[in-house]
């Protein structure tokens, strides 16, 4: 058997290692086969990597002699070979999936190589790569790397000369890798490690190692000498498995370089001391001379497929051959057509190795099966599990299925060839019983969509049937598909292939223009709303664009008119997304969000539910003040303008717009908001809301407290016409921690320089990067001033000194506690100034201070001013029931906070009571128990508060009275409101929703009393200030209530009217249109007698309302009664022929009739006695004309249906059409879809 091998000399050593080469049969065209369309194999012959080197002398004329193409030079293809045991993704079952795919589109997106993939017989990979040189070899490398199992060795070089193997850049070592398609590691400079690690195939790491000691013996320090030998006579130096090299290296300490066979070199490498490698040389060159002289060759002719079985795995056939005889065999490299087996010896060994060769040659039988092409994937099975079991059995035995033949080539020992013979001979039989194969024309345009996405339909397709089906690459535009299996599951799977083809031959593609932004909605969480638009419409299939494309073309297929009807609902979708993604900020005071999210978020929910938007708040801890509301642009204004009234009527906030020209926005705002932040910070934390840029509007709008509102306008206008006239700029650079004490407590003296100068100073926010960077703005002689003031400031604050005060040691652990949370403060607030007290235990008084002289100054003034006040300090009680003490506190103790910061005071709260005596109570009491039992109620006076009611407040003596008077106005008060009983459940609400938002809205709480109660009295529980409030707003709701009441009786007053009952469907109406429009046009209800209930009477129709309105809904139905009793019925004979066309398609024309001359036609049911009596109803007048009307219409169909009938008796039967026969479609020989050599990847 002759073959090619698609093998380099390179992959010599794979090809020992046992690689199966892809079998390619070279034959010359006879007359006969040159008159049929030219086979895929002589169109598109395998390209060898090392054609251009064969010898043309000795190749036999075949594919490459007259089909090849000139290739241009800047453009190489490659064949690189993966054998299955070394391949790292062996699952190829499904199309398109497995992370194979994946990494050959990146290799070719990352290189720009082109990358072929097909799959041999016994599930080896062939990857074939086009491109340019540097291109092949970076996806060669990456091949090696990703696709193939790596092996790794390495190897020990001096430490100094890692360097020359990484040269400039590290290019050398770039070089190295991609020309031995290995991975080299080299340790890092700090580690002591000399070894360097190879990764990559066995191949590849003999390469990269021999090349790495070359580099290293170039460097080392000692002797360095190449000896040229030729390459024919390294196997004898070596000698049998390299012993021979080996002793001589260890005797002599020389390092002995012998290129590998796979390394086209003949310079041996030695590196050691001087004398020691001249030994070394001299022994190398005498076995050199020698062998020279004794040694000659004889050429033998060995079959190419025998080669194998002399070179033996891993080389160990020859190695044998050269031990026991001494003579060396060489080997035509794999990728050579030549069979010449060249021994070199002495003479008389010579006949010895010959009869050694044979015997290797001849050890092994080649026998074949003869089996169908199509039917050798079923043989080697899912993973080469069927082959499995034979190759196990029989490990010797090597099976090979040739790519394109029916038949399969075994070869190995006689017995176990013939064995195996047997068994694959027994599943070709079965095989062929109990399977099929079918070929079909599709047209290859609809291939991807039978396949699906990722392989789904066809592998569906596959799953269900059971069956193999092969689709062919897009590349080859062919149109067979091959489908093999179960004979029925080919059937089937057939008939569903054809009749998805036939549905997509009357399909339609549409682009829709969808932006991207809203893609991912769409599609929604874990795709849940394009499944749902999937199930609306399942034969459509829509496709949305990679994210990374940032295309906004979204391609809809299927049936005309599904296409077209998602195609609208995905537009109408589309629409809703852009109505409802509208969205405004809105800046609302942070003291007020609370309110606006109310109790338990109430308020912020019904906001959301009634506007229909989505509205986000800022977190608590968050500095932000905006709220942002997302929806339809009607819904967020109305969420905005409701937003802002609870802001409104919460506080004094005013609005005010000002007029300031377009241009001048942007440098109002400055740099980041830096100015614009400045006056709202300036002026309590107004709103300052500009335009949107580009929208040609001057209105400015302020908004907040009036006072702080009229501030801000003036200020702004101030800094608009400085903007107009001419504004100054100047930078000054101050420390951090000196901002504080520039701007002084309350702003006091920044606000002195800016009102002395007429300059603004904006000093940077927290957000900003350059926290040094203070600006000035104004007119130039003001900034200069105000320059000159602050950098005098600055320059004082650098001047650091020492100074030290007295403070009493009873007061230092006020300042030192809490980690010394009050000395921070001082520090901040003063630049930074340092305060050191003593160590605790030392009875010291003298406190240190360091930093700025004004600053160390204010300090002391500040620490003094603190000792004042705890000097000063007295404790007031303030006696509150513990009732009520959470509701003081308020959430999460805000209010007493709040308390605290406002009157610089201390608040200590009680323990809670935990005696049963005084926590269970049978009434309130306001000033203590009730029973007055126990050792504590004889201790204390019973009108004397408890204990635990009492809250002790530290401070000043006139802020404690300020804090105890705020503290006692949170105490809820209780009144109470006469509401009449009846309103009680309306004032409650459906679920309790009623009272809920008015409890909201005045932050009280309402009590109403028990249904059985029979009470009038509802207790309203809150603050003094919200109690005026709540019960306004509650005798306003019962108002409304007493006055829905009142026109609730008002609106059930009722009325009847006697009407025949054979006029009700009249003024009933087509699907109640009639009764509706009275209905709503006297604003009534029309009750009609059940037909059903035989003791109402049936001619008595209730109207209820307002009574006006009901007199008026009964004349409107009397009027309708005196029109019906006018009308007459007459029946006309109208021939039955005719009815379908005076009808005419869906009731349109006798519509138009009836409508016209205003009457009802009725004509006759299926199976009534007379087909042909139609019946007019109407006034008598309108039935006439509509009589003579149709019975004019009658005369003209009519004589359209006798001349009809005449015709069709002269008219032939249509004959019944053959049905014809299926296409064979356009039969190629030998086309690549029939080959079983490799399947579609994807």
């Amino acid at each position: 058997m002759s073959s090619v091998a698609v093998l380099t000399q390179e992959s010599f050593a794979e090809h020992r290692s046992g690689l199966v080469p892809q079998q390619i049969k070279v034959a010359t065209l006879n007359s006969e086969e040159e008159s049929d369309p030219p086979t895929y194999k002589d169109a598109f012959p395998p390209l060898p990597e090392k054609a251009a080197c064969l010898e043309s002398a000795q190749e036999p004329a075949g594919a490459w002699s007259n089909k090849i193409r000139p290739i241009k030079a800047s453009v190489i293809t490659q064949v690189f070979h993966v054998p299955l045991e070394e391949r790292k993704y062996k699952d190829m079952n499904q199309f398109g999936e497995g992370e194979q795919a994946k990494i050959c589109l990146e290799i070719m997106q990352r290189t720009g190589a082109h990358l072929e993939l097909s799959l041999a017989k016994d599930q080896g990979l062939s990857i074939m790569v086009s491109g340019k040189l540097d291109a092949v070899m970076k996806a060669r490398k990456d091949i090696v790397a990703r696709l193939q199992t790596q092996a790794s060795a390495t190897v020990t070089i001096p430490k100094e000369h890692h360097r020359f193997v990484i040269g400039k850049n590290g290019e050398k070592l770039q070089d190295l890798e991609l020309k031995t398609a290995t991975k080299i590691q080299i340790p890092r400079p700090d580690d002591p490690s000399n070894q360097i690690k190879i990764t990559g195939t066995k191949e590849g790491i003999e390469k990269a190692r021999h090349e790495v000691l070359l580099i290293s013996a170039e460097q080392d320090k000692r002797a360095v000498e190449r000896l040229e030998v030729e390459k024919a006579f390294h196997p004898f130096i070596a000698g049998p498995y390299n012993r021979l090299v080996g002793e001589i290296m260890q005797e002599t300490g020389t390092r002995i370089n012998i290129p590998p066979p796979s390394v086209n070199r003949t310079e041996i490498v030695f590196t050691g001391e001087k004398e020691q490698l001249a030994q070394a040389v001299a022994r190398i060159k005498k076995i050199y001379e020698e062998k020279k002289k004794k040694t000659t060759t004889i050429a033998v002719e060995v079959k190419k497929s025998q080669h194998k079985y002399v070179i033996g795995p891993k080389g160990n056939s020859l190695q044998e051959i050269l031990e026991r005889t001494g003579v060396s065999v060489e080997i035509p490299p794999s990728d050579s057509i030549s069979e010449t087996v060249i021994l070199r010896g002495e003479p008389e060994k010579l006949g010895q190795a010959l009869t050694e060769v044979y015997a290797k040659a001849n050890s092994f039988t080649v026998s074949s099966v003869s089996a169908p092409s199509w039917l050798h994937r079923f043989i080697i099975g899912k993973k080469g599990q069927n082959l499995a079991k034979i190759t196990q059995q029989m490990p010797k035995v090597h099976i090979e299925f040739t790519e394109g033949e029916d038949k399969i080539t075994l070869e190995g020992p006689t017995e176990d060839v013939s064995v195996a013979q047997e068994q694959i001979e027994g599943m070709v039989k079965d095989l062929i019983n109990r399977m099929d194969y079918v070929e079909i024309n599709i047209d290859h345009k609809f291939h991807r969509h039978l396949i699906g996405k990722s392989g789904a339909n066809i592998n569906r397709i596959k799953d269900q049937y059971k069956v193999s089906v092969r689709i062919p690459p897009d590349s080859e535009k062919s149109n067979l598909i091959r489908i093999e299996g179960d004979p029925q599951g080919v059937q089937q799977a057939k008939r569903e292939l054809l009749e998805l083809a036939s549905r997509m031959e009357n399909e339609r593609t549409k682009d829709l223009i969808i932006e991207q932004r809203f893609h991912r909605t769409i599609i929604g969480q874990k795709g849940e709303r394009i499944r749902e638009i999937r199930d609306k419409f399942p034969e459509v299939i829509i496709n949305f664009p990679d994210p990374a494309q940032k295309s906004d073309i979204v391609q809809l297929r299927g049936p005309k008119n599904e296409v077209e009807k998602c195609t609208k609902y995905m537009q109408k979708m589309v629409a809703d997304l852009v109505e409802n993604s509208y969205s405004i900020s809105v800046p609302i005071f942070k003291q007020f969000h609370k309110n606006i999210i109310g109790k338990g978020g109430a308020n912020i929910k019904k906001i959301r539910e009634e506007s229909n938007t989505k509205i986000d708040l800022p977190a608590e801890n968050s500095n932000s003040e905006t709220i942002v509301i997302t929806g339809k642009r009607a819904n967020c204004e109305a969420a905005r303008s409701r937003i802002l009234s609870i802001q409104k009527d919460l506080a004094n906030i005013a609005e005010v717009e000002v007029s300031i020209p377009a241009k001048l926005h942007n440098s109002l705002i400055g740099t980041k908001g830096r100015l614009i932040r400045s006056i709202m910070e300036e002026c309590g934390g107004v709103h300052i809301h500009f335009p949107v840029e580009g929208s040609g509007s001057d209105t400015v709008v302020i908004r907040g407290p009036s006072s702080d509102v009229e501030k801000a306008k003036k200020q702004l206008l101030h800094l608009a016409e400085e903007k107009q006239t001419k504004s100054f700029t100047v930078d000054i650079r101050a420390k951090p921690e000196y901002h504080k004490f520039l701007i002084g407590k309350g702003g006091g003296k920044i606000r002195k320089v800016r009102d002395s100068t007429g300059a603004r100073i904006i000093f940077p926010a927290a957000e900003d990067k350059d926290q040094d960077l203070i600006t000035i703005i104004g007119k130039e002689d003001a900034v200069r001033e105000a320059q000159k003031e602050l950098e005098a400031l600055i320059q004082n604050l650098d001047n650091v000194v020492e100074d030290y005060m007295l403070v009493d040691p009873k007061h230092h652990r006020h300042f030192v506690i809490r980690r010394g949370q009050v000395l921070r403060e001082i520090a901040e607030e003063y630049g930074g100034v340092m305060v050191s007290f003593p160590r605790s235990g030392t009875q010291s008084d003298k406190v240190t201070l360091k930093g700025a002289k004004d600053c160390v100054e204010a300090a002391k003034k500040r620490i003094q001013e603190i000792i004042e006040d705890l000097e000063a300090q007295v404790t007031v009680e303030c006696a509150i029931p513990q009732k009520f003490h959470r509701s003081v506190m308020g959430p999460k103790g805000s209010r007493i906070q709040q308390i605290t910061r406002d009157y610089n005071v201390q608040i200590k709260f009680p323990d809670r009571e935990e005696n049963p005596v005084h926590s269970v109570e049978p009434s309130i009491q306001e000033n203590g128990d009730e029973a007055g039992e126990g050792r504590e109620a004889k201790e204390t006076d019973p009108g004397s508060p408890r204990r635990c009611d009492i809250i002790i407040i530290s401070g000043r003596k006139e802020k404690c009275e300020a804090a105890k008077e705020a503290l006692e106005a949170l105490v809820p008060v209780t009144i109470e409101v006469e509401v009449p009983f009846d309103l009680h459940r309306y004032i409650i609400g459906q679920k309790g929703s009623g009272i809920r938002k008015m409890m909201d809205e005045f932050e009280v709480n309402i009590h109403v009393p028990a249904p059985e109660l029979q009470s009038d009295i509802i207790a309203i529980t809150g603050l003094a200030a919200n109690l005026d409030r709540a019960k306004t707003g509650l005798l306003d709701r019962v108002k409304e209530l007493q006055a829905e009441q009142e026109d609730r009786a008002l609106r059930s007053f009722k009325l009847s009217v006697t009407v025949d009952p054979k006029y009700h469907p009249k003024i009933i109406g087509r699907k109640g249109a009639v009764i509706t429009q009275i209905r709503l046009e006297h604003d009534v209800n029309i009750q009609f007698p059940d037909k059903d209930d035989g003791n109402q009477p049936q001619d008595q129709i209730t109207i209820t309302g307002y009574e006006k309105n009901t007199e008026a809904a009964r004349d409107a139905i009397l009027k309708i009664v005196g029109e019906l009793e006018q009308m007459v019925s007459e029946d006309v004979p109208l021939d039955h022929r005719v009815h379908a066309r005076i009808i005419g398609a869906r009731g349109k024309a006798i519509r138009k009739i009836m409508d016209e001359f205003k009457v009802d036609i009725r004509f006759p049911q299926s199976g009534a006695p007379d087909p042909n009596c139609v019946t007019v109803t109407g006034l008598p007048e309108n039935v006439e004309e509509a009589i003579d009307h149709i019975l004019n219409l009658e005369e003209e169909y009519l004589a359209d249906v006798v001349d009809s009938e005449a015709l069709q008796v002269y008219m032939k039967p249509p004959a019944h059409e053959e049905s014809k026969a299926p296409s064979k479609g356009f039969v190629v020989r030998d086309a690549p879809w029939t080959s079983n050599s490799s399947e579609k990847v994807i």
